[in-house]
This record gives structure tokens, C-alpha cells and sequence, in this order.
């Protein structure tokens, strides 16, 4: 009587902890999917101009901004991957805005590491997404001082690298300048969401292991009678 007692605790027990893991993960879809379209409807608004304020707040990766301003000399490579296309090169330039002083903009991409076009001297307004890439960890290399390639966008390390302040916007559209890439806006659609493969995984195994339980209860009752 105890063994089964101890195999009845067992299995509704770890199977108890399975479902709260599933729950906590739906739980958890509702709140990403909230936060997804709250980062689309932000991602589409009407751009804002650029000001101090509004990239002090973390809240505003994302939003639509306008600067106007001049593009300074130099610029650094990302090595990149685009569907369809494979390797390309991110042109991230160093900006002069009027209102919030030396930023880095991604500018777009071109395919190969040939000659990047010559910073233009006019005064242009362009228009963007303010973004702050996640693309580092333990496993990206250090970027190729040399040949002027980057393996991710580190804002942080690029603003120094360049003498501006670690601010990314990313251009929506082109300006009406010679920048000789293809603007590659930013992509809410990309944010993962995998939460409901989560829960039905921790749902299958509760319900495995709630088998496997009634299995072993069955089994030990039969040799029991035997």
C-alpha cells in the first residue's frame, strides 16, 4: 500500500509541476503577444523628431524618429545575412544631427565589401527607427580591425569606435543622398515568440508522465493479485 501511495504522490506531483510550467508559459504567450503588438503599433506610428528625451527612454526602441543633419567622414561593416540574398554588409555612418549631436545610423546594405560611397557633404533629413540590436554573446568575434568588418551591431563599441554617442537609428527609407546601399529597416516580425511550443511541450510531458504513472500503478497492482 505504501508503493503505491509513494507512486499516486510521485506522479501527480511531477505531473502537478508540469502543468504549472505549461500555464506559467500561456501565461506567458499572452503577455508576449500584448508586447508584440505593442511594438508594431509603436514601430508604425509617425515619426518623431529626434530629441534627448525621447532616447532616454528605454521604452522607445523601435519608434519612428526624423533628424536632419550631415553625414561625417568614415564608417564601419557588418557582416550580415539576408534571405534570398545571403552574406551582405551592413554601412553603419556616423551622423551629425541638429538637434541631438554625433549618433550612428545603419544606413542599409550593399552586397560585397567593395568601396563604401564617400560621405555626402549636404544636409539631408532622414527618417527611421530607433533600435538597440541584441546581437551579441560570448560566441561573436571580436571585429576585424584590419579589414573594417563587424560581426554584430555593438552600439556601444561602434560609438566609440567612431567618437559618437551610443544612439543606433536605422533607416526606414533612403534620403535623398548617394549612399550607395539598400535600406534595411528594422523587423518586428523577427521578435521570437515561442511560448506556445513551449506550453504544449510541458502539456505532452505532464500528460507522459501521468501515463507512465497509471502504467506502473496498473503494473504493481497486477503483481500484487499474482
Amino acid at each position: 500500500m505504501s508503493r503505491i501511495f509513494f507512486f499516486v504522490i510521485f506522479g501527480l506531483g511531477g505531473a502537478g509541476i508540469l502543468i504549472s510550467l505549461g500555464t506559467w508559459q500561456v501565461q506567458r504567450l499572452a503577455w508576449k503577444q500584448g508586447l508584440l503588438a505593442e511594438i508594431e503599433a509603436r514601430a508604425t506610428a509617425s515619426p518623431r523628431a529626434l530629441t534627448p528625451e525621447l532616447v532616454a527612454d528605454a521604452d522607445n526602441r523601435y519608434s519612428p524618429v526624423k533628424a536632419s543633419g550631415v553625414f561625417l567622414e568614415g564608417h564601419l561593416r557588418v557582416l550580415a545575412s539576408r534571405k534570398t540574398i545571403g552574406p551582405v554588409y551592413r554601412i553603419i555612418r556616423p551622423f551629425q544631427s541638429n538637434s541631438i549631436g554625433k549618433i550612428l545610423v545603419d544606413t542599409g546594405w550593399q552586397r560585397t565589401a567593395d568601396a563604401v560611397a564617400p560621405a555626402p557633404m549636404d544636409r539631408v533629413q532622414i527618417k527611421g527607427n530607433l533600435d538597440r540590436p541584441q546581437e551579441i554573446d560570448q560566441f561573436t568575434p571580436d571585429p576585424d580591425v584590419i579589414d573594417n568588418v563587424w560581426f554584430a551591431r555593438d552600439v556601444d563599441a561602434m560609438a566609440q569606435t567612431l567618437g559618437v554617442d551610443p544612439v543606433l537609428m536605422v533607416l526606414s527609407e533612403a534620403p535623398q543622398v548617394g549612399l550607395g546601399v539598400t535600406p534595411w529597416p528594422v523587423e518586428t516580425g523577427n521578435i521570437p515568440n515561442n511560448h506556445l511550443q513551449y506550453a504544449i511541450t510541458w502539456f505532452s510531458l505532464a500528460a507522459i508522465w501521468l501515463a507512465m504513472t497509471a502504467y506502473f500503478l496498473t503494473r504493481g497492482r497486477r503483481a500484487k493479485t499474482e
